[in-house]
Parts: C-alpha cells; structure tokens; sequence
C-alpha cells in the first residue's frame, strides 16, 4: 500500500475481528497465520491471501482494514461496489474492505476463500467443500 501524507499503519487490531478471521482462514488447507510487518496475515505457501491491520488517517477515525485478492468478475464488481470495498492501489488483484459494526461475515468468509483459491495451488483448492460453478 502506498502511504499517503498523514497515514500511518497500525497493529491496534481487535482480537475478536481477529478470531473471526482466524477461524475462517485455519478451515483453509495448509493455510497459517503470521504476524505481518502491522497487524496480523494468513497466507498459502509463501503467498499472502489476507492482511488485518488498522489505518489511522489525518483528520479521521481510526479504521480496520481487511485486505485480500480478487479476480475476474468479482474483482470488477468489488472495484465499484463502494463503501466497505475499496481498490488498495497495488497488485492487479489486491482489494481492502472496512471492518466495522455493519460487516457482513458471511460475505468476510466467502471472500477470504475466494481469496485463498487465488494463491493456493490447484490440488489445495480441490480439498474444499464449494458449491459448484453456476452456469452461464
């Protein structure tokens, strides 16, 4: 992520967003979780599929910020969508997503897989439990 004046990166990351992140991301296979530069992250192999961290910036309130990857359709919609959904400047692929009170974990836990499923070799994707492709 590139810095902006006035923003800075923080490791104030609440433990129960944490654990709720955790506990979709240890489902994942061979998934782990490390401390990351700022905050906490969950990766594949060497691969990052999803950073927690907060952002302080000038003049507003402190956010939490879940970042993650995307691809094809759903990174054009996601690209659009607006609040919580925002476009993290770096990586063809890379998206953040505000974490507050209005956060819809059901759609945090189907992102977080699809965002494994972008890093994860193919024989790890095929251990999941997924609904299959809808046709069209």
């Amino acid at each position: 992520m590139a810095k902006p004046a006035g923003r800075a990166y923080v490791d104030d990351v609440p433990e129960e967003d944490e654990a709720r992140l955790r506990a979709v991301c240890e489902r994942l296979p061979d998934a782990y979780e490390e401390r990351a530069w700022v905050g906490v992250r969950w990766r594949v192999r060497n691969h990052t599929f999803a950073h927690l961290l907060a952002i302080d910036d000038d003049g507003e309130s402190r956010k939490l910020v879940l970042t993650f990857r995307s691809e094809g359709e759903e990174l054009e919609v996601l690209k659009r969508a607006g609040h919580p959904f925002f476009l993290l400047g770096w990586g063809r692929d890379a998206m953040g997503m505000v974490i507050d009170d209005d956060t819809d974990w059901d759609e945090v836990a189907e992102l977080l897989t699809e965002s494994y499923c972008t890093k994860a070799p193919k024989k790890l994707i095929a251990l999941l439990d997924r609904p299959p492709d809808e046709p069209g």
